[in-house]
């Protein structure tokens, strides 16, 4: 997980008990309990998640900690690294270079699909997905539910939060109480969750049928789940700064996780906060055919704006086209 960091409040300094006395007891602070209606939540149609059992105050305290120190020191390094602007042209020996790197440093996770995982989704790619997942592409954490979404052959509803988001994060704020990602929600079960091993082990129990996530798939991301977020540079985790046009309909986008020039996309998909339709077709996917009948080729990155029409399996095309299309200039 990658929660934002937190700036603590500033207390005034108490005064010492003048001489003789014993500084007074302090009454304990009653645990305010906030309630919210259902209907707060219309857009996501679930619950605000909770604790699940065995969690302990203090062992959440230090992994927030951890993750928010890492996360503090990496997002200001790697943008200085990143080379500003990423609308400009590009190196394409360093970027395919890089992402291919990536790719390699996180197989064989997130390429195909588990065995017989295709047999709980279905093949048509016409129904809005029930499920819809906060997260930004550079996050480790989210990288492992993309993978497992993968191996599922599961398809969702992508709401990208970069750094300095516009809307995305204050969603996530409301629906879940705090900026930490990746969130899932499951429209269809009324699940909301955090903690992205709990949501893998939720994927697998609710749409793999038994089948638990392939070996490594979750112990690797702690070793190797870093290696593309450093590669890349940071793509991927900060809002461009022209970025704020909003779409009136989501884009959607064929990919598979671990694929060299589909990151590329996804990555300016969450630096320009576009939700998107991911339609996730590893090797073995069900929804392969419906690629082939739209786009007339099995290959990905496919991307296809219901907005004004717009298809292209050429993911230099689409690079140039969202960073001229949703800019705000524009």
């Amino acid at each position: 997980m990658l929660p934002l960091a937190h700036h603590p409040h500033l207390r005034p300094a108490s005064r010492p008990p003048p001489p003789g006395r014993s500084p007074p007891a302090r009454a304990a602070r009653p645990r305010l309990l906030r309630r919210r209606s259902s209907g707060a939540l219309t857009l996501t149609r679930a619950q605000p998640p909770r604790a699940e059992a065995g969690e302990t105050e203090t062992s959440a305290a230090a992994a927030t900690s951890s993750s928010s120190s890492v996360l503090s020191f990496l997002c200001p390094l790697l943008k200085f690294f990143g080379g500003g602007d990423p609308s400009q042209k590009r190196n394409d020996i360093v970027e395919v270079a890089t992402s291919s790197l990536s790719s390699l440093a996180r197989l064989p996770w997130g390429s195909s699909v588990a065995a017989s995982s295709g047999e709980n989704v279905s093949p048509t790619t016409t129904t809005a997905p029930a499920l819809q997942l906060y997260e930004f592409e550079a996050c480790p954490f989210c990288r492992r539910v993309r993978e497992a979404m993968t191996e599922l052959d599961l398809s969702a509803e992508v709401y990208p939060c970069p750094k300095g988001s516009l809307r995305h994060r204050d969603v996530v704020r409301n629906i879940g109480g705090k900026e930490q990602f990746p969130l899932l929600v499951d429209a269809s079960t009324g699940v909301t969750m955090y903690e992205s091993g709990d949501i893998v082990k939720y994927l697998f129990k609710q749409y793999g049928q038994g089948k638990s996530p392939s070996f490594g798939l979750l112990e690797s991301t702690i070793f190797t789940g870093w290696v593309p977020t450093l590669l890349r540079a940071g793509r991927g985790m900060t809002m461009w700064s022209k970025a704020g046009a909003v779409p009136a309909e989501k884009l959607e986008l064929f990919s598979v996780e671990n694929n060299t020039y589909a990151r590329f996309v996804r990555e300016a998909l969450c630096e320009l906060e576009l939700p998107y339709v991911l339609q996730n077709v590893g090797e073995g996917s069900s929804k392969m055919d419906s690629l082939l009948s739209i786009a007339g080729a099995k290959q990905v990155p496919y991307l296809v704006d219901p907005n004004t029409g717009f298809q292209s399996g050429d993911h230099k095309k689409i690079l140039s086209y969202l960073f001229q299309q949703y800019s705000i200039s524009s």
